[in-house]
Formats: structure tokens, C-alpha cells, sequence
């Protein structure tokens, strides 16, 4: 019996009562957020770096790899690792989040990898800038945007696919885009996208391609799944809907205290409590960051640490807290320098992307030993 596609693999669609399923279970299992205790380290080790592998792992050899460049351009290239590396170099400090973070957090859920608030980290990336390859080859003047595959293969929304995804000419030759071999000074993980993968500070994760294999300039817009359908905000199924593109500010609390196992509801006791966390934005450096201790009722000014000459990555911040006996909710939001903040709740969207809604930390104050 003929099998097709469409079998396989479901169209989009949000949960309508069915909790979180067995899918979403093995989605869980193959990819993981940061611990918000890491949020401690100005540089994620890699092991806590947030993960997304949208199909398999693919397992390539550096010696034979290569990278092909070409479409509208003058010379087609075709660069092995090492004349990647023969090329100038630069590392960037840049945080990274997935554009679905948050999704589990709306209603009704988006069915996909069920993300709460995790999916985030920070990494020291080192590679050649991508403009220096795009000028080797000499992209021409009619050039519209710069398609990027990764050798990773799968089915989605019953399509078979290379993930693939595009950048606008203007963005692509930004001087931080890089072409990365490297991460926290050593060669690529392979989860991570060894041995080369895309890096475009201030964009969603979607955007940095992994296991790339293969450039192409093109003049029309691209219109491949990860792009023209994926990604996309969207309130209804069939809608164009407006492209993902920067991240949203937002600003994460490391949970004060210890856990409780199951419900990983904060324990505290009486007395000054430093709280600190995170603060980040793709788009307009964040500027201020709140902090309420009474589940959004009230809020006062964290201390926002000086910039550290890293504009692409997450900035700290801490406040003084001396709670007493009793039950609190925590949050923290950020604000950029042109105003835009975090809302106290998301407006939905079909994909569950950019929800960078306030974080909400259950507290509880013990009385004093």
C-alpha cells in the first residue's frame, strides 16, 4: 500500500484539549532550554546552551565537507574548512534565542516543541565574516537576498526539505554575520552545526542556519518553507502573515532559592535576597529593566549593569529584595531605549513566536530557622 507524505506529517494546529502529546514529549527529549541558574555566566558553557535540531544531527566529515557559494555572483566558489580559516577571522559575543520561546505558555498552546521561557543562551562565536566570502565572489548589483541550506534533511507540514532560509543582501553584509567554525573558542559541537554554521546577531535562531553546505545569491525573494510558510505570525492558517525576523526584548530572573522537585516553586527565608538575571533585545539595546515582587502589581528600577562593549548580547541585572513570611510571584521585564517593553501577556499567534511575555517565578518565604 502506497504511503505519501501528508500521512506522516500533520499540518499545523493548536491544542484543543489534548495536552501535551507523545510528539511534543520526543521534541522535549531531543532538544532542551538553558537552566535559568545558568543565566549566571556572561558566556553559556555549551552543554547549557538552549538547543532546537529541527530533523537529525547530520554527520559530516570535516575533510571531505565543502562549502559551495554561487547564484548571481561572478565566481563560484567552492571552500573547503581550512580555506575558511585562512580567511579573516573575528568572535562575536552573541545571545541567541528561538523564535518559538514561550509558546507553551499561551492558550490555546501551539502544538510544537513546547517551550516555556529556556530556550536562550549566550556564545562566543568565531568564524569569517560571511561579507568576506560574499565579496570573494562578487555578488552582483542586481542581487536581491542570499539563501543559506544546511545539510540537515526531513519532512514538515508534509513537505520534504534541506532546511533552508534567506537573508536580505543588506543584512548578509553586516560586519558581525559570520560564518562560524568556532564556538567559546573551540570547533563546533555537532548539535551545534558542526563544522560551519550561519550566525546573525539580533535575529531569532531560525536565521542561523546550521551544517551549512551550500550559499546562493539570488534576485527574487525566496520562498522555501522555512520562510514563506514557517515563521511566519499569523492568526489564521492560510494568511501570508508578517515574517519572524529580530528578537523582542525580554528579561529573565535567575529563580532566588531552592526548588521544589516536582512544581520548581523558589524556597526562601526571611532577609535580604540578591535577585539577578538577564536582560536582551535584537532590535534596540535595553535601556531599563523592572522588577515586581507582588506578581505585576507594583514594579521599581533593577541596576542594569554597564555595557560591556558585547551590543549583541544579553546584559545583567540585579535587585534587593528582603521578602518576609509568605507567598510572592516574581517578574522582571526589560525596556529599550526607543520604549518598546514587554507586555504582562502576549497576543497569540498560530506558531506561539516572539511571546516574550513577562516571566512569572513562584516564591515562598519560610519563616526564619
Amino acid at each position: 500500500m502506497d504511503v505519501t507524505l501528508a500521512e506522516i506529517s500533520r499540518p499545523g494546529r493548536v491544542d484543543t484539549g489534548e495536552g501535551i502529546s507523545t510528539e511534543e514529549l520526543a521534541l522535549a527529549a531531543r532538544n532542551h532550554g538553558i537552566p535559568l541558574e545558568a543565566l549566571r555566566y556572561d558566556v553559556t558553557p555549551p552543554g547549557l546552551h538552549y538547543l532546537l535540531i529541527h530533523y537529525d544531527i547530520p554527520l559530516l566529515d570535516p575533510l571531505t565537507w565543502r562549502l559551495h557559494v554561487g547564484g548571481r555572483v561572478g565566481t563560484d566558489l567552492t571552500l573547503g574548512l581550512a580555506e575558511l580559516k585562512e580567511l579573516p577571522r573575528r568572535t562575536v559575543r552573541v545571545t541567541m534565542e528561538c523564535a518559538g520561546n514561550g509558546r507553551a505558555r499561551l492558550d490555546p498552546r501551539p502544538v510544537s516543541q513546547p517551550w516555556l521561557v529556556e530556550a536562550v543562551g549566550t556564545a562566543e562565536w568565531t568564524g569569517v565574516p560571511l561579507r568576506e566570502v560574499l565579496a570573494a565572489a562578487g555578488a552582483d548589483q542586481d542581487a536581491a537576498e542570499v539563501v543559506f541550506t544546511g545539510a540537515d534533511h526531513g519532512v514538515e507540514r508534509g513537505v520534504e526539505q534541506d532546511y533552508q532560509r534567506s537573508l536580505p543582501l543588506e543584512e548578509a553584509m553586516r560586519e558581525e554575520v559570520l560564518l562560524a567554525y568556532e564556538m567559546n573558542g573551540l570547533p563546533l559541537a555537532p548539535q551545534h552545526g558542526f563544522p560551519l554554521r550561519l550566525v546573525v546577531p539580533g535575529w531569532y535562531g531560525m536565521a542561523h542556519v546550521k551544517w551549512l553546505r551550500n550559499i546562493e545569491v539570488v534576485t527574487e525573494p525566496f520562498t522555501g518553507f522555512q520562510q514563506s510558510v514557517a515563521y511566519r505570525l499569523r492568526q489564521e492558517p492560510h494568511e501570508p502573515g508578517e515574517p519572524v525576523t529580530r528578537i523582542v526584548p525580554r528579561a529573565l530572573l535567575v529563580p532566588p532559592g531552592f526548588p521544589d522537585f516536582m512544581s520548581r516553586t523558589r524556597v526562601v527565608r526571611p532577609g535580604t535576597v540578591t535577585l539577578e538575571g538577564r536582560a536582551w533585545s535584537g532590535r534596540v539595546p535595553v535601556e531599563r529593566v523592572d522588577v515586581s515582587v507582588d506578581g505585576g502589581a507594583t514594579w521599581a528600577p533593577a541596576v542594569l549593569a554597564e555595557p560591556d562593549g558585547h551590543p549583541w548580547a544579553w546584559r545583567r541585572f540585579t535587585f534587593e529584595w528582603s521578602p518576609g513570611p509568605g507567598r510572592y510571584e516574581l517578574s522582571a521585564r526589560a525596556t529599550t531605549a526607543d520604549g518598546e517593553g514587554q507586555p504582562e501577556s502576549q497576543a497569540w499567534n498560530r506558531g506561539g513566536f516572539a511571546n516574550n511575555a513577562v516571566q512569572r517565578i513562584p516564591v515562598v518565604c519560610l519563616e526564619a530557622e
